[in-house]
């Protein structure tokens, strides 16, 4: 999961190198001797500018030196204070784990500031215009108490919040003054892969710090909410980083470094911008004032995948977005989806995944009617509904609580059991036992065979079956007929829609293969 307040995208990385040797091959060294003409096909390396072995390529600079002297001084350094909880004084007992020490630092009855404490962080920015206006992350200066600028010639000057947007992670801000060196955003020359960059920010809080590189991949979606698609360079990105500036080799702002793809923490070559275009469009909103709107369905979607495609026999270039969850009272609902729905496109434009029908409806105006194409019971039909203005991410995140606490398998485990799970239907001591609001239905786990496929799947006692195979389950019935028909029509697997304590899911539970 990308990790904005970290300023990292962590993950484990295994890569694999090997060296491909056939009958016969060979390999040839470019400049090494006189190449043979080039067969049909083939892709014949330049031996570099003017047949010399080490010059730089055709458009490649000699040096980045005169663009670093050029656009550094736009560059700025920003150093923020943000209130966090303080450490608590305590100690370990084996067996009863931490322990407050009395009259520790932060202990309770102290108020709420002597709770909290400021801390550091540090980020990277640049101006856009001449009269102070800087554009950096929104995660750099979220909840900062204190922004303060330190510009390339030694000056440090105090910032104020302007505006943010969490959509994007973008984030203006604006310092006194007139007759500011800026840099301007590029819009019209698109990026290829392969083009020259140079990052240039504010590492580890060293600032002025230049790396260069090139644009490794384009469209990256890694967004976690869905609204950027992401330039991927590999020029040296690191912590202190994120809010600092991507340019061409013309000196022009083509992305804003956000963040990188390490298994270590450190750069190792994977590092993500957003795109000028997408950047200036916001940055121009904040700094007229304007809040950043979007439009809002209010409905949990998935991307269907094959898997899910075929369980619910669908033919296997079937795409979508399948709604998982409607929110009550949102305009999903009050225009009609229904959980099970599959949206096949929007305003006549196909829609193949969860991130493409977010970013169709975040693209509209509230108010705007939207007209969707969805696949209902196996029938098309035609939903048009009006957008709603979509809430602020902290208070869309606050509705579902993924550190409520998981449900254990104490107690006997009641009901019936199917492909691995003990089911049954919700009675009102389970639904207080395992913390399942009202108005949910279905059949709830009260047991798992850990080495069944739901128990490889993580399937936990306490998730709801709300449908199978796209229908309605209120019984151990409904679900068994529902498992059944799956398997008499050859299907790899049933399609499941869960409940869990962290929302809404789907997945397809696959069916044990005979021995």
């Amino acid at each position: 999961m990308l990790k904005r307040k970290e300023f990292i995208l962590g993950a484990a990385v295994g890569l694999t190198f090997a060296a491909a040797a056939t009958a016969g091959g060979v390999i040839t060294w470019p400049g090494a001797e006189a190449a043979p003409a080039a067969k049909v096909g083939q892709l014949v390396p330049s031996a570099g500018a003017g047949a010399l072995a080490f010059a730089p390529p055709q458009g490649a600079p000699l040096s980045f030196a005169d663009i670093f002297q050029q656009v550094a001084p736009a560059v700025v350094q920003i150093d923020v204070k943000t209130r966090v909880q303080r450490p608590r004084g305590v100690f370990q007992i084996p067996g009863f784990g931490a322990v407050p020490i009395p009259g520790a630092p932060g202990g309770s009855g102290e108020g709420e500031e002597a709770d909290t404490q400021l801390a550091a962080g540090a980020g990277s920015g640049f101006f856009i215009s001449g009269d102070g206006f800087i554009v950096t992350n929104n995660h750099v200066v979220e909840n900062a108490e204190e922004i303060s600028v330190k510009l390339s010639d030694g000056r440090e000057l105090k910032a104020k919040l302007i505006g943010r947007d969490e959509g994007t992670d973008l984030a203006v801000i604006k310092v006194e003054g007139s007759a500011f060196p800026f840099v301007s955003f590029e819009e019209a020359a698109e990026p290829r892969v392969g083009d020259w960059v140079i990052a240039v920010g504010n590492p580890f809080g060293l600032g002025g710090t230049a790396t260069a590189g090139i644009v490794s991949a384009k469209s990256r979606d890694i967004d976690p909410i869905g609204y950027n698609e992401y330039l991927q360079i590999d020029a040296a990105i690191n912590r202190g980083n994120s809010g600092g500036p991507t340019f061409d080799i013309y000196g022009r702002v083509i992305g804003v470094n956000t963040a990188i793809f390490s298994p270590s923490g450190g750069s190792v070559g994977i590092g993500f911008a957003i795109p000028a275009t997408t950047a200036k469009a916001v940055a121009d909103k904040l700094m007229r004032g304007e809040t950043v709107e979007r439009g809002y369905l209010g409905v949990t979607i998935q991307t269907l995948s094959k898997d899910a495609a075929a369980a619910l026999g669908l033919s296997e270039d079937a795409k979508g977005a399948y709604v998982a969850e409607v929110t009550a009272g949102a305009p999903g609902e009050r225009g009609g989806m229904q959980i099970g729905d599959l949206v096949t496109s929007v305003n006549g434009e196909a829609v193949d995944s969860s991130t493409e029908l977010t970013r169709r409806v975040a693209r509209a105006k509230p108010g705007d009617t939207l007209r969707l194409e969805i696949l209902r019971d196996g029938r098309r039909q035609t939903l048009n509904i009006r957008a709603g203005t979509r809430p602020p991410e902290a208070q869309l995140n606050g509705g579902q609580d993924s550190s409520a606490q998981q449900p254990g398998e104490d107690g006997a485990a009641v009901g019936q059991s199917i492909e691995g799970m003990t089911v049954t239907p919700i009675t009102s001591a389970l639904r207080q036992r395992y913390s399942i609001p009202d108005g949910t239905d279905g059949v709830v786990l009260t047991a798992v065979a850990p080495r069944s496929e739901a128990g490889k799947l993580g399937m936990r006692p306490g998730f709801v079956i709300q449908r199978a195979n796209n229908r309605v389950v209120r019984s151990e019935a409904d679900l068994k007929a529902a498992v059944d028909a799956a398997r008499e029509a050859g299907r790899p697997g049933v399609f499941l829609l869960i409940r869990t304590p962290a929302g809404n899911t789907s997945t397809v539970l696959p069916f044990a293969k005979s021995e």
